[in-house]
């Protein structure tokens, strides 16, 4: 009866450490690709030193090559054109692809408050999926507090409460949305909101198939999905 979530065992100091991490991993690719860079532009350098002193300088040990040699040379020196031609092609195409992903949004508390429940549930969502959840938006009138319902690829099924509150959350609304999980029969529950939450209303959810998400911990999370979504470029 439990979803195995990363969430629900995550500490606010474990998510930051999480998010040091891919930060370095972050700029460990970027100064790889720094490098790389500049290996493929020393390369183009010395192909065009090559060239230039083979056909301005033209020295006489290499005029004086059997054609056997010239034709060989002649061929490196195409297929030299042709794989530097290619490295930055590689580079340019890498590049573009990296700029046209669409970055992860993280908003502020102040800025998640700023938003109408709507899109507050919608950015919800938008987070679940980038947690490998199939997510439908459910809510709307008579929606029985389910705003969204959430797919595993195992087939498990949750369910998401968003509130998009200043008040902090007391036991009540835990109870109610436990209530919810019972009636609507999946494996788990979250709450994920914009105000803190009571100790109460941990005490309550301690133990039961629920997952408990302040403001503070929300913008936490998405921000280390942003830092990891940067590490994977």
């Amino acid at each position: 009866m439990m979803i195995q979530v990363e969430w629900q065992f995550s500490h606010p100091r474990r998510i930051m450490g999480m998010t040091t991490k891919v930060n370095r991993a972050s700029r460990r690719s970027k100064e790889a690709y720094v490098q790389g860079w500049m290996i493929i532009a020393g390369l183009t350098a010395l192909f065009a030193g090559w060239l230039a002193f083979h056909s301005l300088w033209q020295p006489a040990w290499l005029m004086g090559l059997p054609p056997a040699w010239n034709e060989l040379l002649s061929l490196m020196e195409t297929a030299g054109a042709f794989t530097l031609g290619f490295l930055w092609f590689s580079l340019w195409w890498q590049r573009r692809k990296e700029n046209g992903k669409r970055p992860l949004p993280t908003l502020t508390l102040e800025q998640l408050y700023e938003l109408d429940p709507t899109s507050f549930e919608q950015y919800t969502a938008y987070l679940f999926r980038q947690k490998g959840y199939r997510v439908t938006l459910r809510g709307q009138k008579g929606d029985l507090g389910v705003d969204l319902e959430l797919t595993q690829p195992g087939g498990k099924r949750a369910i998401v409460q968003c509130k998009r509150y200043h008040n902090k959350i007391e036991p009540k609304i835990v109870r109610e949305l436990y209530g919810t999980l019972v009636h609507e029969q999946v494996a788990h529950a979250f709450l994920v909101t914009t105000a803190e939450i009571s100790d109460a209303a941990r005490e309550w959810a301690k133990f039961k198939p629920m997952t408990l998400i302040d403001g503070q911990t929300l913008v936490q999370i998405a921000a280390a999905l942003a830092a990891d979504d940067r590490g994977k470029r």
